[in-house]
Formats: structure tokens, C-alpha cells, sequence
């Protein structure tokens, strides 16, 4: 019984002799190799690092609304100005919800959630220190209440007591970014944003660059924030410092300059924020071209002589100030983004927004396209973040230039940077979004075929871009160039959702294209529900604030349309309303009525046609009467009717056959059948 057991000791001792050898040729091995391993460190990932993995794998949705809006029917926009008030009604739904939670923060003092997220807790907005002291005063600085800070400033002045000098330029910061003015609440500050946004849009649009929008001036004379300074006893280079950007953000830049050179006649130095804010200001105080240039580049200097490193917001500065200076800076513009260059500065969107801007000159576009595509095959394949607020005006003025340039290559090459990475989050806002979509479905209009743009159509509309009134135009003439009219009764439903049936022009433009020919029987009649539809529209509009104007063209088609699709007793009715409307049928009108007459062998609607004629005297009224003799079976009544209103059709008959067209009508509708 013991030899299994020697047998099995055996074993052990030789597993483990081997296993000792294995282990010593492994170390030394690794002693070997130990020299060539890079053990890497610990990543640390962001919190949000599963949920960011899990977006990447969804892809766009083009039939669902924006991601901003809840999965509501009742709460998802159907036209732009739904969107825009949704937005703002959201905006402005979370800032009272944050108003009642900072206001009355003892009603919220229970915190259910796990973990504690502190930005949903109630921030503490109240003044707690009722005493006059400097710790009351720097309470107030940080709740920004600009008035009760000062106040509170005056009465330790009157007290006897000096605030220090750090508590006093904490009170200058506070007054120099608001200019002396209480706080605007954040959904105003948004709308205001909004519409100064919409402003450089607009003036873009029209085809002006940024030098030509006024700069606001909000810096009072002797304000609080020039009492305080004068009433220091000890400055320092804070002091100056903020009063500079202070001046230059509400538009004060002959005083900030003035400022500038008291804080140099102190032996102070300015910071690079500070130089930054002047570079800004220098064309504003200067008239000539070369001076405005000269004045930039002596602040670049005098960065150098006081040894400040520059930043992105100063080269960003720069650019932005010879942007407003014109074309005529060209190639300082270029010397500055070579030196970023040199000095390992990456340029951000805004960069290259401005160089756009610069290189602006109407008339030539080849330079602002050229640029482009340059500046496109620098940034292809990188993803950007944030670095300055004019980062979101870039893809937006990236594609006016496509536009403009009718560069359809160029134009997919810009999307294609907006789809790289999270590229697409600095698209800008509401304003931003919409103008650079829109310019995209234009230049996709102009130089693609009709598939393609119905492609873009379903990619775009609603999920990314809620059309204008021209872009639909712009659809409608690519389905009339192509010959693809049976996509028009689809197209008018997006239209009449979208909000754009108050629109005459567009109305006009759905009704001749249906009206351009005749198609077969099943799309006929999609024309005719299509035309009854849009009559229901200018119906409606009596009663609304904006009323459409009834034309004779767009009844006309209407009538049209119905003919062709076999419903004639509704094509009468619409023309029989020319009468009251004082409208005048057009000669192919009626003509399309009288076949339409002539093939459902009703002869009553034929006589009703030769009477209209002559009522609105047409000069094919005889050609018309004969016809109606020639082509269809009349009653010995009729055809006296016809034979005597063929006679007195002439010039010099006018008025009176007008006069008894309700005798002639009243006889012929006692003949209908």
C-alpha cells in the first residue's frame, strides 16, 4: 500500500523541481527584458465614460424631433416658430424652477438623492451678515448684488472704515462686468444673446462684414466703478487691470486706453487678458487703416518689452481686430497665424472664423473659398473642443462661403468636419444651427440631382432643420427640373405643417407646377385634394390676422385641376366665384373647362362657360360659343342663346351683354339636366 504512495511523493518532487526551473529561467528573463517594459499608468476615466461610449453607438434619427425636446407629441415642434418659443418656454421653465429653489431654499431641505449631486441642491442667494463690515460687504460681492455692494462700500466709507484694497477690486470686478447695473436674470441674457446672434446672421446674410455693426457703448460717465477708483488710496496692477477690460466690454475704449497709460506711468504691468481687451478696442479709436494696424502691433510690442506671454484670445484678438479693418490686412492676418504656428499655439475655430473674415471682400470669392479649403484640409480628421466663444460662428460662415462659391465639394468636405468626433456641439446656437442646415439644403439644391436632395430632405427635415419658405422653393423648382411633380402633394404636407401655407408665392408655386400637365388618372386626383387643400387654406385666411390675396391664377389652377381630375361641378363653382371675388379667368381656363365639358357630355356647364365669357368680355368669347355649337347637342334654345350672345359679344356690346348676363344665366339653368 505504500508504493502508491512513494510513487506519488515522486511526482510531486518532480513538478516542483521543474516548476523552480521555470520560475528561474522566467526571472531571468525578465531581468533581461526589464529594461524594454513600459508599464503604463492607471487610467483614470470620467464618470461619464460608459454613457459617452453607449451615445457613440446610436446613430442619428431623421424622422424624430431634436434630442432637446421630450418624446411628446404635445411637446415636439412642428415649424420653426414652435421651436423657438418651445425652446425658450423650457429655458424659461428651468430658471423659475431655479428661482424658487434659491428663493425659498427651506422648502427643499431634504436630499433624496443618491449620490448627492450639489448642483441640484438650493444655493445659498440670501445675505446672512446684517452687520456693516468688510465680511458683509465681500458676501454681497459674491452674491452679485452690484447695488447693496456699493451701499454697503459708502457706508464704511462714512464709517470710518477702508475696505481693503483686495475686498475693493473684488467690488471693481463685480461693477466693470456688469457696467454698473444690477444683473439681468439668465433666460433674458439668453434672448439677448439670441438676437445678437441673429443680428450677425443677418447682417451676414446681407452681405456685410462685422466692421459695420455698431458697437454697444454701456460705460457711463463717473459711475460707480470710476468713483470707487478715484476714491482708492492704493492702487495696484489688478486694479488697473480690471477698470481696462472693464471700459472695453461695454465700449468706453478712449477711456481704456487713457487707463493704459496711467497704469504705465505707475510702473505697473498689463496681464494678457488686459492686452487682449485692448488689442479689441484699438480700431475703435483709431480712423485710418494704418493707424488701426500700427496700434495693434505696438500692444504686441509692448507685450514683449513687459515679457507677457501671449495666449489663443490674443491671437484670436488680433484676428478679430483686423477682421473689422478690412481685406486690406490680408497678409498680417497671415503673419499672425504663422506665428501661432511658430510659437506651438493650436489655432481653435474661431481662428480660421476670423481669417474668413478678413479675406471678406464682395465681388470676390475665389480667396474666401481658397482659404477655406486650405484651412479644411489642415483641420480634416480633428476634433475640436470649445476655446472661445466665436468658436460657434465658424461652420455656419464656413458654409456662406460654400454657398456663395457654389462649392459643393468643398461644402461636404465642411460636413464631414461637423460629423468628426464631437465636432457638431460647436455648431452655435438656434440661429447658428438653422443657417448653416439651410445654406447646406441650398447649395444641395443648386448643384445635385433630385434624388439626392430628397436623400438630404429626409436627412435634414424635421430632425436637424425646419425649412424656409424659400428653401421649399428652391425643392419645388429642383421637382419641376427633374419632372418629379408626383412628390408635390407629400411636399405641400410639409409645407402646411411646417407652417408655411401663409406664403402667396408658395402657394402660387405648388399650383403651377400641377397644373403644368397632364398625368396620369391616380396622380390627377392627388392634385385635386392637393388643390382643395390649399383652397381650404386661403378659405381660413379670411379670418385670421394674415389674409391671403386671391388671385386669378391660383383660383384658375385650381379649377384646373379639378376638371382634370373629373370633378367638374366643383371646377364651376370656383369659377362661377370670379364674379364676386372680381377676379377675370384666363382664356386657357376656360378652354380646360369646356374639354372637361366635353368629355362628361355635359352641355349645361359648357352654355354657363360661353356666358361667363361674354360677362367678363374675353375677346375668344365667339371663338368659345362656336365651340360649344360645333361640339355639342343643344336645345333649340340654347343655340338661339349662343347665336345671339355671339353677336352681341363685340367691344361696343360689352356692357350690355354684361348687364343681362343674370336674364341669359336664369334661362340656362332651367335647361340643366
Amino acid at each position: 500500500m505504500a508504493l502508491p504512495c512513494v510513487r506519488l511523493g515522486a511526482v510531486q518532487l518532480r513538478a516542483a523541481s521543474i516548476l523552480r526551473a521555470l520560475c528561474r529561467r522566467s526571472s531571468h528573463q525578465a531581468a533581461a527584458a526589464s529594461e524594454d517594459i513600459d508599464i503604463p499608468r492607471r487610467k483614470t476615466w470620467d464618470k461619464t465614460a460608459v454613457l459617452q461610449a453607449l451615445a457613440y453607438t446610436v446613430n442619428h434619427d431623421p424622422t424624430a424631433s431634436s434630442y432637446t425636446f421630450q418624446d411628446d407629441p404635445y411637446l415636439i415642434p412642428n415649424t420653426s416658430t414652435d421651436f423657438k418659443m418651445f425652446s425658450m418656454s423650457k429655458e424659461s421653465g428651468k430658471n423659475a424652477a431655479r428661482y424658487i429653489v434659491n428663493m425659498y431654499p427651506n422648502l427643499f431641505q431634504k436630499d433624496i438623492a443618491d449620490p448627492h449631486i450639489p448642483c441640484l441642491m438650493p444655493d445659498n442667494i440670501q445675505p446672512q451678515i446684517e452687520s456693516v463690515s468688510e465680511e458683509a460687504l465681500n458676501e454681497r460681492i459674491k452674491l452679485r448684488r452690484v447695488k447693496e455692494s456699493v451701499d454697503l462700500f459708502d457706508q464704511l466709507l462714512q464709517g470710518g472704515t477702508t475696505p481693503s484694497l483686495e475686498t475693493t477690486n473684488k467690488l471693481l470686478d463685480l461693477l466693470c462686468f456688469y457696467g454698473d447695473r444690477e444683473p439681468i436674470a439668465e433666460d433674458q441674457q439668453h434672448q439677448q444673446e439670441d438676437s445678437e446672434s441673429y443680428f450677425q446672421e443677418n447682417m451676414k446674410r446681407r452681405n456685410l462684414p462685422l466692421k459695420h455693426i455698431p458697437a454697444a457703448k454701456t460705460w457711463k460717465e463717473n459711475n460707480n466703478a470710476e468713483r470707487i477708483f478715484n476714491l482708492m488710496p492704493e492702487r495696484n496692477t489688478h486694479t488697473y487691470c480690471t477698470m481696462i477690460r472693464g471700459m472695453v466690454k461695454h465700449g468706453a475704449y478712449a477711456q481704456a486706453f487713457s487707463m493704459y497709460t496711467d497704469l504705465l506711468n505707475n510702473r505697473f504691468t498689463g496681464d494678457v487678458h488686459t492686452f487682449n481687451a485692448l488689442i479689441l478696442g484699438a480700431p475703435e479709436t483709431k480712423t485710418e487703416v494704418k493707424d488701426k494696424a500700427g496700434l495693434i502691433v505696438e500692444l504686441l510690442n509692448h507685450m514683449v518689452q513687459q515679457k507677457v506671454s501671449p495666449n489663443l484670445m490674443t491671437f484670436n484678438s488680433v484676428l478679430k481686430s483686423l477682421r473689422k479693418i478690412g481685406p486690406a490686412v490680408k497678409g498680417m492676418a497671415m503673419q499672425t497665424l504663422m506665428e501661432m504656428k511658430a510659437l506651438g499655439i493650436e489655432p481653435s475655430l474661431a481662428t480660421y472664423n476670423h481669417l474668413l473674415g478678413v479675406f471678406y471682400k464682395p465681388g470676390d470669392l475665389l480667396s474666401q473659398a481658397q482659404l477655406l479649403s486650405s484651412v479644411l484640409e489642415q483641420a480634416r480628421g480633428q476634433s475640436f473642443t470649445a476655446k472661445d466663444p466665436d468658436d460657434m460662428f465658424f461652420f455656419s460662415e464656413a458654409m456662406r462661403v460654400c454657398l456663395e462659391a457654389k462649392d459643393l465639394d468643398l461644402a461636404y468636405e465642411l460636413h464631414n468636419l461637423l460629423n468628426t468626433g464631437d465636432n457638431w456641439r460647436l455648431l452655435g446656437k438656434t440661429p447658428q444651427v438653422f443657417a448653416y442646415y439651410g445654406r447646406l439644403f441650398q447649395i444641395v439644391c443648386m448643384m445635385e440631382n433630385a434624388d439626392m436632395v430628397l436623400k438630404w430632405y429626409r436627412e435634414l427635415v424635421p430632425s436637424r432643420y425646419y425649412p424656409t419658405s424659400r428653401g421649399f422653393q428652391n425643392l419645388l423648382q429642383v421637382l419641376e427640373m427633374e419632372n418629379r411633380l408626383e412628390l408635390i402633394p407629400e411636399i405641400w404636407k410639409d409645407i402646411k405643417q411646417i407652417g408655411h401655407a401663409n406664403k402667396e408665392y408658395l402657394l402660387e408655386e405648388v399650383l403651377n407646377l400641377m397644373a403644368s400637365g397632364k398625368l396620369n388618372a391616380e396622380l390627377q386626383a392627388a392634385f385635386a385634394d392637393t388643390a382643395i387643400s390649399i383652397k381650404s387654406v386661403y378659405e381660413s385666411s379670411e379670418n385670421s390676422k394674415i389674409q391671403l390675396k386671391e388671385s386669378s391664377s391660383a383660383f384658375g389652377n385650381i379649377a384646373i385641376l379639378l376638371t382634370r381630375a373629373g370633378r367638374l361641378d366643383e371646377a364651376w363653382k370656383i369659377l362661377k366665384s370670379f364674379q364676386s371675388k372680381r377676379l377675370v379667368p384666363r382664356p386657357n381656363v376656360i378652354k380646360e373647362l369646356l374639354d372637361g365639358a366635353k368629355a362628361a357630355g355635359n352641355r349645361a356647364v359648357a352654355v354657363d362657360l360661353v356666358q361667363l365669357a361674354v360677362s367678363f368680355s374675353l375677346p375668344d368669347t365667339p371663338q368659345i360659343a362656336q365651340q360649344v355649337l360645333n361640339d355639342f347637342t343643344l336645345t333649340e334654345e340654347q343655340r338661339i342663346t349662343l347665336q345671339d350672345l355671339t353677336q352681341g359679344s363685340g367691344p361696343s356690346s360689352s356692357s350690355s351683354s354684361s348687364s343681362n348676363n343674370n336674364s341669359t344665366s336664369s334661362s340656362s339653368d332651367s335647361d340643366r339636366d
